[in-house]
């Protein structure tokens, strides 16, 4: 080892030893948000109704006709360059078959009962009014029935818990409770309504939840998440400790100086911060700047010029199905993109266009994209929830194919009871949607986990 290393490794070693003594000697007070903050129209202040509501998905026939005009209508795209797949975006050449089968072939009848299943009600919470799937469970005597929050990203909806649900609302051999589940559409996404003004971010929503949580009457209440859904419950989990009962993420993310320094450690010694297997989910950080700098010009675009991006998605359901089918099939496996087809065999045709029907009908692309801007805003990040650590018990489910992999030392740095970790040696991003019965038996697994860790506590 050179002389170079060993004092970049003492440097190092020393700045962690810094952060933590600075964390336990100087602790900072968590920032309190306001627990009333108002998002609707200012006028409606004082006049909020706080009924639950029954709510249905409908496919007008009217939605129905524009929607296949502007498909059928829609301008030949641009052909793709020779012996490309999707390394330039979605290729043009796969648009076709997607638009005719939307148009032609997809039926709006059929698709419209199925998403209409599961009950789903709609209730006024700060001025906005919330959109929530809830199913409760059938089971015998002995069976407790435990609540859990469900909380999905972009570019997905709740359509994506909905192969899930069934599974987590049965008894299960082995486990002596069943999941009652509480499935919210995010403010400004599907058909839940969206903020009037800037400042809603992961942590808003995160309250914003939690009040929908306390309208059902639960008190206290399990979460899981993934994509923006991972922001929130942790944000969750972080905010109300004595609410959240146990967390658990299939995208958990450790964002603070700890994390960081770690990260670099593992650059010259992987061996310390990494399993030798799992190592290549994280190094050469090179090769994860690289896939930065391929991937996330979405993110950018979406995290400054929402609305420009929107206008044009609003008005193209063409376009609107490029921009999103592409996301779920890179974000399934990365080496989709060297595939002409895109490799969406994990899903069906009818799957994915559901989805896409969410965002059309309720007109939310862009203010579902508007989350990213507000999650980056100066107001959001000033708060750095993310450097307060949590001792609400915590289960990572962490798929091959993720957006990225940190091994439990570093999520230890914030989440300080991770009770349990799921490598996976398969799936990807939208694994609820991808691998409902994986996703399913991990929560059992793990709010059992949380349950023991609990009642072990409480004797202690």
């Amino acid at each position: 080892m050179t002389k170079f290393v060993v004092i970049s490794l003492l440097v190092i070693v020393a700045a962690i030893g810094g952060w933590y003594a600075s964390t336990i000697l100087f602790p900072e007070p968590m920032p309190t948000l306001d627990l009333e903050e108002w998002w609707g129209p200012k006028e409606l202040r004082g006049k909020q109704e706080k009924s639950i509501r029954s709510f249905q998905v409908k496919f007008s026939a009217e939605m129905i006709k524009d929607l296949k005009q502007r498909l059928k209508g829609h301008r030949e795209p641009v052909p793709p360059l020779e012996d490309v797949g999707f390394q330039y975006g979605f290729n043009s050449k796969q648009l076709a078959p997607w638009v005719k089968y939307w148009a032609d072939e997809y039926p709006f009848a059929a698709r419209e009962r199925f998403l209409n299943k599961f009950p789903q009600f709609k209730t006024n919470i700060q001025g906005l009014d919330i959109h929530f799937i809830r199913v409760k469970p059938d089971v015998p005597k002995g069976v407790s029935v435990v609540p859990l929050l469900l909380v999905h990203g972009w570019p997905g909806s709740v359509r994506e818990f909905y192969e899930a649900i069934p599974l987590l609302t049965r008894r299960v051999d082995g486990y002596d409770f069943a999941f009652e589940v509480i499935v919210p559409s995010l403010p400004g996404y599907g058909f839940s309504d969206a903020a009037v003004r800037v400042g809603m971010g992961p942590p808003q929503i995160a309250v914003i939840f939690r009040n929908l949580m306390h309208r059902l009457g639960f008190k206290q209440y399990y979460v899981q998440g993934g994509d923006w859904g991972a922001a929130i419950v942790s944000n969750m989990a972080t905010q109300f400790p004595d609410e959240v009962l146990g967390h658990h993420s299939n995208m958990l993310n450790v964002m603070n100086g700890c994390s960081q320094l770690r990260t670099l450690i593992g650059t010259v010694l992987p061996s310390l911060i990494v399993d030798p297997e799992l190592a290549d989910r994280m190094y050469p950080l090179s090769a994860f700047f690289a896939y930065l700098m391929e991937e996330f010009g979405y993110f950018h675009l979406q995290a400054t010029k929402p609305d420009t991006v929107g206008i044009a998605l609003t008005d193209s359901p063409s376009g609107l199905l490029a921009y999103i089918l592409e996301k779920f099939s890179t974000w399934t496996e990365f080496k989709n993109k060297e595939r002409s087809d895109g490799g969406f065999k994990p899903f069906t045709k009818d799957q994915l266009i559901d989805n896409l029907m969410i965002y059309w009908t309720s007109n939310s692309i862009t203010t579902s994209m508007r989350l990213y801007a507000e999650a980056m805003s100066n107001k959001v990040r000033g708060l750095n929830i993310e450097k307060f650590t949590t001792e609400v018990p915590t289960w990572a489910l962490q798929a091959k194919n993720e957006l990225f992999y940190q091994p439990p030392n570093i999520l230890r740095t914030k989440y300080t009871n991770l009770v349990g970790v799921t490598v996976l040696d398969e799936g990807g991003h939208f694994i609820a949607f991808e691998m409902p019965e994986v996703l399913a038996a991990d929560v059992f697994k793990a709010v059992k986990a949380f349950r023991e860790w609990r009642k072990m506590k409480t004797e202690l």
